[in-house]
């Protein structure tokens, strides 16, 4: 039971399962004398001339590593305290908006474009409505979840600006907060039919010393289409966080520990995930690379980066913020691989070095 509860923790009921259409024919189109849509072919524009950002796109975010001197000291406090209870405070988790969460820049979505307005259906059924009829961004909205956009047209880019965020809601999913005081800017830029370029700056003078700023790049989902996601058991009954496991934790002899040290990989899901293991005084500490969004080295935030400190339940089995690890030895005593135990289904890395 305290397997499967740790290992729900993180990855629990509010991660539904996820499809697309295996063959929509997408219509307007250009294709190659195959049939193939032509990805590289010139951006379609709209009745003004500028670029149609209309499709279902899906992509991912490439964050720089954040750098905890930019950050007011309460910041980086309460993030490591959202770590430490496995998150489950994220408003993802708790079946409510995302709102300006980075990691929601891209992912799945519909982008629905008219002379006045651009709507963003996401696939969780949120939406954002950016206003492109001239009006100004309001001095002082009322805060909301998903904010409140305005935007215009810098030649071929589609600049919009967006405030009114509640501070209910996370600047990453590894727990940054933000005050009522940010302001989001976004550059659309739409390269050709396949490819959109979203650049992300957020400030918030209140939380962070320095804007920051990072890129969502998504390609067309050309001849499929985007199925609904949705939240439907929210995180408010978790249970466990990192000191209940410190609690539980078994004493390993130094020589075994020094066994799994080592860089193991594999894929989770469709991702090449690597794990370099490494062992601290007593305490292993994995690293791992593949995870984009997440995790600066140390802190746990930012980054494609992300360490966890591995807490021995036995003396192969170890959890790791809400996740359980692994790890496979032969008859000869030597250590193979190491698997990863999610709500998902467990992931075998086998060992490199």
């Amino acid at each position: 039971m305290r397997l499967f509860v740790a290992a729900l923790m993180l990855m629990a009921g509010t991660m539904p399962a996820v499809a697309q259409w295996l063959d929509r024919p997408t219509p307007g189109i250009p294709r190659s004398p195959d049939g193939t849509p032509n990805l590289t072919a010139p951006a379609p524009r709209g009745p003004d001339g500028k670029p149609d950002l209309t499709g279902v796109w899906n992509g991912t975010v490439s964050v720089p590593p954040f750098d905890p001197a930019n950050a007011e000291p309460w910041v980086i406090d309460l993030a490591r305290q959202r770590q430490h209870d496995y998150y489950r405070a994220r408003p993802s988790y708790q079946c409510l908006p995302s709102g300006p969460e980075a990691d929601r820049f891209a992912g799945w979505k519909r982008l629905l474009q008219t002379p006045t307005a651009l709507a963003i259906l996401n696939d969780d059924l949120t939406y954002r409505v950016i206003f492109m009829d001239g009006r100004e961004l309001e001095t002082n909205p009322a805060p909301s979840w998903m904010g409140y956009s305005v935007g215009r047209w810098d030649g071929d880019t589609l600049i919009v600006d967006s405030a009114g965020f509640n501070d209910k809601t996370w600047l990453s999913q590894r727990g940054l907060p933000h005050s009522e005081a940010l302001r989001v800017r976004e550059r659309y830029r739409r390269v050709d039919v396949g490819h959109l370029r979203v650049e992300v700056t957020f400030t918030d003078p209140a939380t962070y010393a320095k804007p920051w700023s990072f890129t969502a790049n998504m390609a067309l989902a050309a001849d499929t289409d985007m199925l609904e996601s949705v939240c439907e058991r929210s995180s408010v009954h978790w249970i466990g966080s990192f000191s209940d496991a410190a609690n539980r934790a078994v004493s390993v002899a130094p020589d075994v520990l020094a066994r799994y040290v080592g860089v193991y990989s594999g894929l989770y899901q469709e991702t090449k995930r690597t794990v370099q293991v490494s062992l601290s005084g007593a305490q292993l500490i994995a690293t791992f690379v593949g995870v984009p969004g997440v995790g600066a080295p140390g802190v746990g935030l930012l980054d494609a980066v992300e360490t966890r400190q591995l807490v021995p339940q036995s003396q192969t089995l170890f959890e790791g913020q809400g996740l359980f690890y692994q790890f496979i030895v032969d008859d000869t005593g030597t250590v193979t691989d190491v698997v990863e135990i999610r709500t998902s289904g467990s992931y075998r890395y086998p060992r490199l070095r």
